[in-house]
């Protein structure tokens, strides 16, 4: 961390939590990282594809014995 960053993180330990928590949402937005309600919008959208590929017959169900005995068997030590 440059000496810079260093004291704006040292500044802001003193500011109180909801203005630290402000600065951080608006640090992490200039991130271009997603936000939390666009990773739970996603998850949203990908348990609709699934349902709808369970109930048009398209996914491949495993039995979920099936899927941890092959875990095991790959990851075992």
């Amino acid at each position: 961390m440059t000496a810079l960053a260093e004291k704006i993180y040292n500044e802001a330990l003193n500011l109180p939590t909801e203005d630290r928590l402000t600065l951080l949402d608006k640090l992490l937005h200039t991130s271009n990282l997603s936000t939390q309600t666009e990773i739970d919008q996603a998850w949203v959208a990908e348990v609709e594809r699934r349902d709808r590929q369970i109930d048009d017959g398209t996914a491949t169900l495993i039995p979920g014995d099936e899927v941890f005995a092959k875990i095991n068997a790959r990851f075992a030590v």
